[in-house]
């Protein structure tokens, strides 16, 4: 994979966060983690959602490395544990907090990064995190509503921004992973419903996703391998969406 000697700025610094940093690395890349803790990458520390602590980061990149070659933007929570859930349940606190936590933070990252990129030589690309929630909801286990609208919010704002920035060399596409084995998905791993619903809801993972199975393919969207594909959004659900 091209991607040898590239500055990638990643958001989190745990799970697939952490994954992808570890392989763009292994691969010879120069990687810059933010998040809320050091987590596994030692990540410069930043609440994201405070666009001063979102311009720190950026400038923070900058300063270590001079240029920012690609955005992956994984910061991002579930909200069940402040109220997200099926709308008619979910609480006011539970919607702003998991809007804020994974669309806010997404467009106050971006925002410099973009700016960084337009002054630059040969743009760059930007990966986003959305869900297989925003497109294939299953009420059951994963009924929080305010998380599928952010994440479906996130996957519109990919192609808007990849059809205004196409003509400047910066890519943006999506990608789109299931259930997956992060911290964020503890409540599911500690529930014996949800792992065996998950074996057949996912069944080329015979249950959940790896991190590094879904670091791979966005390693591969930041590289310069997939320097003709912009606009996308990537599903990596292990068939869930079919199944």
């Amino acid at each position: 994979m091209t991607s040898a000697g590239k500055v990638l700025l990643i958001t989190g610094s745990t799970g697939i966060a952490a994954a992808t940093a570890r392989l763009a690395e292994a691969e010879g890349a120069r990687v810059f983690t933010c998040g809320l803790e050091r987590g596994e990458t030692d990540a410069f520390v930043a609440d994201l959602r405070d666009p001063a602590a979102a311009e720190a980061a950026c400038r923070a990149c900058l300063e270590r490395f001079g240029r920012i070659d690609g955005l992956f933007n994984v910061a991002g929570v579930s909200g069940r544990r402040w109220g997200d859930g099926p709308l008619h349940e979910c609480s006011l606190d539970g919607w702003d907090l998991t809007i804020e936590a994974n669309l806010r933070t997404l467009f106050l990252i971006t925002r410099p990064v973009l700016r960084q990129m337009l002054e630059q030589e040969n743009g760059g690309a930007i990966l986003n995190m959305t869900s297989v929630s925003a497109f294939a909801p299953q009420a059951a286990h994963f009924g929080t509503h305010a998380y599928a609208a952010a994440k479906g919010a996130i996957a519109s704002l990919s192609r808007a921004m990849a059809a205004s920035y196409a003509p400047q060399g910066i890519r943006v596409n999506a990608i789109a992973p299931g259930l997956t084995r992060t911290p964020m998905s503890a409540r599911a791993q500690s529930d014996p419903a949800v792992l065996e619903y998950i074996r057949s809801k996912q069944p080329l993972a015979s249950g959940m996703i790896e991190p590094g199975d879904i670091a791979a393919t966005a390693l591969f969207l930041l590289s310069d391998a997939s320097r003709m594909i912009t606009g996308q959004v990537i599903t990596l659900d292990a068939g869930w969406s079919v199944s």
